[in-house]
């Protein structure tokens, strides 16, 4: 009986890489400086207004850091 021999192509894994360094600055860079600015825009409206703009901008700080890391490369 003759064995069959595998390739080490086939035995590695290819191991997910996560998300790049530019898409976490993205999204806490984002979500910071637009909860700052709705905190002192939007002063006089309730405080859960300034929680949601945060998240709006953590979003956009999400598609954004993608772009530049398709765009640019990472930061690191």
């Amino acid at each position: 009986m003759s064995k069959s021999v595998k390739s080490k192509k086939d035995s590695r894994k290819k191991v997910p890489e996560g998300w790049p360094m530019v898409v976490y600055l993205g999204i806490f860079g984002f979500g910071i400086f637009s909860y700052a600015v709705a905190r002192i825009a939007l002063d006089a409206y309730p405080h859960p207004i300034h929680w949601a703009f945060g998240l709006i901008g953590a979003v956009l700080g999400y598609f954004v850091g993608w772009l530049w890391y398709r765009w640019r490369g990472d930061v690191i």
